[in-house]
C-alpha cells in the first residue's frame, strides 16, 4: 500500500511541477518559487511530513517529481531516487523501578522530574540492575588537546555521570584550561551526543549528564519534552549501543546525590577543569527498569544529481531535510500539524532553486548532488544513514553545503557564519558575500553548538568540509531595522514557532534575505563544481586529521 501511495503522489507531483519550474528566471533565485514549494510541503496534505507516515509517501513523491521536472537524474541507490532509512523508534513506559542506592541508603527517583532517560536498544525492557556510578568529569578524550578525563577507568557495566559542555566552558581567565576547547564556543566534545557515544565506546550500561541550564543552552523543560521517546538508525547487533539508558539528572537531584555520596559537586567541577582530573567512583548504584515499546519505521532519503562532465567521481553535495514533526495537539488556532514551513521546507525550496539554476547553467565539471534528508528532527538520522553507507565516496566529496532554516525578515547587510574557525569554506562564504556587498558575522551563541546540530555534521564527522546556513544562529543586520530587527525576528521565531504548528508560510514573510543566502550558497557550489580546488579544515578543528587521512584519494 505504501508503494502504491508513493507512486500516486509521484505522478501527481510530476504533473504539476514543470509549470512551476518554467516560470522563473534561469539566472535568479525566485522568491515566488520558494513560497510555492515551502507552502506545498507545509500544507495539510502532507500531514506534517513525519517519517514513516502517509505524509512521508506524499513528500517523497513530490520531491522526486520536482527533481524530475528540473531535469535532474536519480542520485540514490542503484540508479533510483532514494536511499532507504530504516529507523528504530522506542518509547519508554512507566518505570517499574527507578532508584539510586548511596552507601546503603535507597532513594526513589521520579521520572522525568529527577531523571530523564530514553533508550536506543531494540529491547522490550530497558534495565539497569544496581550498576555502579562513576563521575567522569566532562568525559572528554581529546588527544589533540592533550586531554583525557578517563585515565584508563573501566566503565564496563557501569553508569557514567558527566558534566555538560566543554572543560573550559566555565573557566575563568588565568585557568590553564581557558581557551583550550574554544572557550564559550562549543566543540563536539561538549555535545551530549558525544558523551553518550564515548560512554558506549567504553562499555557503560548507562550515561547521565548533570543538567545546567546555562551550559546546556536550554532548561529542564526541553530535556524532558520528548517524553521518553527516541529514534536511531537500525543497527547490526554488534553495533547496538551498550547503553541501556541514556539521559540527564536534574541539577537538584544531582546535588543531592553527590552530597549523600560525600562528594562536593562544586569542587569536582573545578577539578574537572584540570588535565589532572581522574574519574571518581561515587559509592552509589543505579537501578532502573522501564518497559519499552519498539518498532522499526521505514523511511527514505531522496537524492538527485547533475553528473560532472570531467570529474564525475568528485561530488559537491547540497543538503536540506524534508521531515518535520507530524501531527500533534491542536494549537490555539486549531492547527494539528507541526509542518516546519521554515524548518526545513524553505531549506528544501532553496535547494530546489539551486538545482534549477545549476541545471540551467554551464554543465559542471564535478558532479553536484542534492540530498533531501529524512529524520533530521529525530537526531540527524537520514544524513547519518547516508554517511554510514555513502552512495558517493566520502573522500571525494568536495563539500557539503546545508540549508536549515532561512531568515524571513528581509534583506541583510551580512550573512551569519556557523562554526567560525572550523573550515576554509568560511573564506568562500566571505568572498561571495562580499560580491553581494555583504559582510560575515559569526553566530551569536556559539556555546549552543549549532554547528553540531544540523545534517551537515554527519558528513563533517567523516571529514567532509561543510558549510551551514541557519537563520536562527544570530541576528542579521537587516537593511531595514538593523541588528535590533534581526534579533526581534530570531526571538519571535524561536520563541513562538520553532517546532510548533505556527511554523507556517505567512504573508509576513519577506524572502529577500533568504534569496541572498541561497544565492551565496549557489555561488560557492558553482565555483567548486567548475574547479579542481579542495576546501579543507583549519588548524584546531577536530575534523582536520580525519580528512587528512584520506588525502591520497584526492591526489
Amino acid at each position: 500500500m505504501r508503494a502504491i501511495a508513493c507512486t500516486i503522489a509521484l505522478l501527481a507531483s510530476a504533473a504539476t511541477a514543470p509549470a512551476l519550474a518554467q516560470t522563473a528566471d534561469p539566472n535568479e533565485v525566485s522568491a515566488a518559487n520558494l513560497t510555492e514549494i515551502a507552502g506545498t510541503l507545509a500544507s495539510d496534505q502532507f500531514e506534517g511530513r513525519a517519517p514513516g507516515t502517509p505524509g512521508e509517501d506524499k513528500t517523497i513523491g513530490y520531491l522526486i517529481g520536482r527533481f524530475q521536472a528540473l531535469g535532474l537524474e536519480p542520485g540514490g541507490v542503484d540508479g533510483s531516487w532514494t536511499q532507504p532509512v530504516p529507523l528504530l523508534h522506542t518509547q519508554l513506559g512507566t518505570p517499574e523501578a527507578l532508584s539510586v542506592d548511596v552507601k546503603g541508603k535507597t532513594t526513589d527517583w521520579t521520572f522525568p522530574k529527577d531523571i530523564y532517560v530514553s533508550t536506543l536498544q531494540p529491547k522490550d525492557m530497558a534495565a539497569i540492575d544496581g550498576a555502579p556510578m562513576v563521575f567522569v568529569g566532562y568525559g572528554v578524550d581529546a588527544p589533540e588537546r592533550q586531554w583525557d578525563d578517563f585515565k584508563g577507568q573501566d566503565l564496563k557495566g557501569k553508569v557514567a555521570v558527566f558534566l555538560v559542555n566543554d572543560p573550559d566552558f566555565a573557566a575563568q581567565a588565568g585557568e590553564p584550561v581557558a581557551g583550550k576547547f574554544k572557550g564559550r564556543t562549543m566543540t563536539y566534545y561538549g555535545r551530549w551526543t558525544y558523551k553518550f557515544e564515548e560512554a558506549a565506546r567504553r562499555g557503560a550500561v548507562g550515561a547521565l549528564i548533570v543538567h545546567e541550564t546555562e551550559a546546556a543552552g536550554y532548561g529542564w523543560n526541553v530535556v524532558e519534552s520528548p517524553g521518553g521517546e527516541n529514534y536511531d538508525i537500525v543497527r547490526k547487533p554488534d553495533d547496538v549501543t551498550s547503553l541501556a539508558l541514556q539521559g540527564w539528572i536534574s541539577g537538584e537531584a544531582a546535588q543531592k546525590l553527590f552530597s549523600e555520596a560525600g562528594l562536593d559537586l562544586a569542587k569536582l567541577r573545578k577539578q574537572a577543569r584540570t588535565a589532572a582530573f581522574k574519574p571518581v567512583p561515587m559509592d552509589a548504584t543505579l537501578t532502573a527498569r522501564f518497559p519499552v515499546k519498539q518498532e522499526t519505521v521505514q523511511s527514505q532519503n531522496v537524492l538527485a544529481k547533475i553528473p560532472g562532465t570531467q570529474r564525475p567521481d568528485e561530488v559537491i553535495m547540497y543538503g536540506a531535510h524534508w521531515d518535520a514533526y507530524g501531527k500533534g495537539a491542536p494549537d490555539e488556532q486549531g492547527r494539528i500539524y507541526r509542518a516546519g514551513a521554515n524548518d526545513d521546507a524553505l531549506g528544501i525550496a532553496g535547494m530546489m532553486e539551486i538545482a534549477r539554476l545549476m541545471k540551467a547553467d554551464t554543465p559542471p565539471e564535478r558532479s553536484v548532488v542534492f540530498a533531501a534528508w529524512s529524520a533530521e528532527e529525530r537526531g540527524l538520522l537520514g544524513s547519518e544513514t547516508y554517511a554510514n553507507d555513502p552512495i558517493y565516496p566520502i573522500e571525494k566529496t568536495v563539500a557539503n553545503l546545508t540549508l536549515d532554516i532561512l531568515q524571513t525578515a528581509g534583506k541583510a547587510k551580512d550573512v551569519i557564519l556557523v562554526g567560525k574557525g572550523q573550515g576554509t569554506l568560511e573564506d568562500d562564504l566571505a568572498k561571495f558575500a562580499a560580491e553581494q556587498g555583504r559582510t560575515v558575522t559569526p553566530e551569536s551563541l556559539p556555546e549552543r553548538g549549532l554547528f553540531y546540530r544540523a545534517d551537515h555534521f554527519s558528513l563533517a564527522k567523516r571529514g567532509v568540509p561543510v558549510l551551514l546556513i541557519m537563520g536562527i544562529s544570530g541576528a542579521s543586520d537587516l537593511v531595514e531595522g538593523g541588528k535590533e530587527a534581526g534579533q526581534a525576528w530570531v526571538d519571535d521565531y524561536t520563541g513562538r514557532c520553532y517546532h510548533q504548528a505556527c511554523d507556517a508560510v505567512s504573508d509576513a514573510w519577506n524572502l529577500a534575505g533568504a534569496v541572498q543566502d541561497i544565492e551565496v550558497m549557489y555561488a560557492i557550489g558553482e565555483d567548486l563544481a567548475q574547479s579542481d580546488r579542495w576546501p579543507g579544515w583549519k588548524d584546531g578543528s577536530e575534523f582536520k586529521k580525519i580528512r587528512e587521512a584520506s588525502a591520497d584519494a584526492r591526489k
